[in-house]
């Protein structure tokens, strides 16, 4: 196992449109942009009937005690326990709306990268538990990547794409032409997992999101989407064929549990023994923990008609003092040894600033066609799908010299304009990027994601020309903190803003090196001449730097950021993941 490398160490920017569902349309409708272990639960088993009115308390600031997860690289959490179970997430950080596809003994997720760039990053595993990313399918800027489908089709792979595209007026207006619509589906595809991917393909689809490829007993295909719709698509799957059809009205919850909306959404589509079970979201993927839940239906045809399920919700976080909140957005998938299991996202109980992450829950088949959950609230350890080796590999490392190009695996730009390939070089002697606009807001940074409660990132950087560069945690433009610097002078960021005072004179050599720690969402910032003598330069709680008071679905992430008419060179950079529920397994 991965040991520590570290010690732990004692002008407002210009908005950018970072908007959410519900946000978005509420605008569209009314023309304006609003700002948007130990005593585990009991598992949730009741049918819709006798299930208990869901409560949503105070959300908590820490968890309570669980079972805890192994290390794997640079510190970070991982989820195989290593004695044939595993523990929840099988991917941590900010990997929403799994799409996952079995392909042989093979299987290959993503998930929504929103505006980041290279993105739609394909992951591999053998078991369902141990995931490694193979790289990015998309480069080319289409507007944020929300819910996808991957899938294999006569041999060919394709990934269904929504983007959602939207300008913003300086007043926080959304700008949108008569009968223009944010909502477009795209697809790529590619003879080789692995790439090449095609360029993105406009299908002339507009207004819908979360599309859910499905081939009819007809042989005919199609696409689900959200509300509840379809539309057919042509026999090589790049181009509509007619209009959406209404085809589904959704399983309606009781009107007294608390949640964020109805929001019928995520079809995917499972064929299996004479059945086409559509498997949706409702409730809202954000807002209270009780918020999402996974529903399904069935028909005999593609064409419906579609029965809901008696067991329905088949998922559903039913108290805010859960491990996992807000629970859905679920692709049914055959597991290595024949049986069945539930990818889905979630919000962390005390951790939403790491935004949604990706779990693993076995299903079981009844007698009448239907499936159950088998996992209750995921809070311990359950068995693994298979008996993979205890040296599998499990995700990567984040600590990086810059050598070699891991640009979308690892680092990605957020926004990024034109071009935006041209701004970085990776080599042995770093990381080189070109800077652009004046500040943290505009710079367009490089991310990453961390999965971890708790983390301590260490930098060296090298200015060059009138650059400013510093290290951040980063949720938007409006929502980021960290250090910088341009030689001249020191620039403290807190909520997106250059804090009074902060920026102050300093001297400084044109190679420094900066530190951040987050501690269970307190952050504090660091500076050093040499790497060696800490200078404790401000701390700030982030715990709100999350979609509920930001919007945009985002998450808070460790980022590099270069702006003004220069570059900076990254060196040496490294991470060490600490979880505060921890431990060697």
């Amino acid at each position: 196992m991965a040991s520590n490398p570290l010690e732990s160490g004692s002008t407002r920017g210009k908005r950018r449109g970072i908007l959410g569902r519900r946000t978005l349309l509420r605008s569209i409708a009314f023309g304006a942009l609003g700002v948007v272990g130990k005593g585990l639960v009991p598992a949730a088993t009741a049918s819709a009937e006798t299930k208990k009115t869901p409560l949503a308390p105070a959300e908590r600031r820490c968890a309570p005690s669980w079972p805890v997860w192994r290390s794997g690289f640079d510190g970070q959490r991982r989820a195989d326990l290593g004695d044939g179970h595993f523990l929840n997430p099988i991917v941590s950080g900010d990997r929403p709306d799994p799409t996952i596809l079995k392909d042989g003994d093979d299987y290959y997720m993503t998930f929504s990268s929103f505006n980041y760039y290279p993105g739609i990053v394909i992951w591999h595993s053998r078991d369902l538990v141990n995931w490694v990313p193979i790289g990015p399918a998309l480069r080319k800027p289409i507007g944020s990547i929300w819910a996808m489908d991957l899938i294999k089709h006569q041999g060919r792979y394709y990934i269904y794409i929504p983007a959602v595209n939207v300008e913003v007026s300086p007043e926080g207006k959304v700008i949108l032409k008569p009968g223009q619509s944010p909502f477009s589906l795209h697809v790529i595809h590619a003879e080789n997992i692995r790439g090449p991917w095609s360029d993105p393909i406009d299908l002339k689809i507009h207004g819908v999101i979360d599309p859910g490829h499905a081939v009819g007993e007809d042989g005919g295909r199609y696409l689900f989407v959200n509300d509840g719709r379809r539309i057919r698509l042509t026999d090589d799957g790049l181009a509509a064929v007619g209009e959406l059809e209404k085809v589904y009205s959704g399983w309606k919850y009781p009107r007294d549990w608390v949640v964020e909306t109805y929001a019928l959404e995520g079809p995917k589509i499972l064929r299996k023994g004479g059945w086409f079970y559509m498997i949706s979201a409702v409730g809202g993927t954000a807002g209270p923990p009780t918020s999402h839940m996974v529903i399904a239906a069935r028909s005999r045809s593609i064409n419906g008609p579609w029965e809901d399920c008696p067991h329905n919700p088949i998922v559903h976080t039913e108290s805010a003092a859960e491990r996992w909140w807000s629970r859905g957005h679920a692709t049914p998938v055959q597991g290595p040894k024949g049986d069945w299991w539930l990818v889905y996202h979630g919000y962390e109980n005390g951790y939403r600033t790491l935004g949604r992450q990706t779990l693993l829950e076995p299903i079981e088949w009844t007698e009448d066609g239907w499936f159950r959950a088998k996992g209750g609230n995921l809070a311990g350890p359950l068995a693994k799908p298979s008996n993979t080796s205890t040296s599998a590999v499990a995700g990567q490392p984040l600590s990086d010299d810059f050598s070699m190009d891991t640009l979308g695996a690892r680092l990605a730009f957020f926004s990024p304009g034109e071009g935006y390939l041209e701004r970085v070089r990776y080599g042995p002697d770093g990381l080189v990027v070109k800077g652009s606009g004046t500040n943290t807001a505009d710079s367009s940074p490089m991310a990453f994601i961390a999965g971890d409660h708790s983390y301590e990132i260490r930098v060296e950087v090298n200015l060059e020309g009138e650059a400013q560069a510093g290290l951040l945690v980063f949720y938007s433009p409006r929502w980021c903190c960290g250090l910088g610097y341009d030689a001249k002078r020191l620039y403290s960021y807190q909520a997106g803003v250059s804090t009074p005072g902060a920026q102050a004179k300093f001297e400084v050599d044109r190679r420094f090196h900066l530190k951040l720690l987050n501690n269970d969402n307190v952050v504090s910032c660091y500076h050093s001449p040499d790497g060696k003598a800490w200078t404790l330069d401000f701390s700030a709680e982030v715990s709100g730097y999350n979609h509920n008071i930001a919007g945009g679905f985002l998450s808070l992430r460790p980022a590099l950021y270069v702006s003004g008419n220069g570059s900076a060179k990254f060196r040496s950079l490294q991470y060490a993941g600490k979880n505060s529920m921890s431990g060697e397994v």
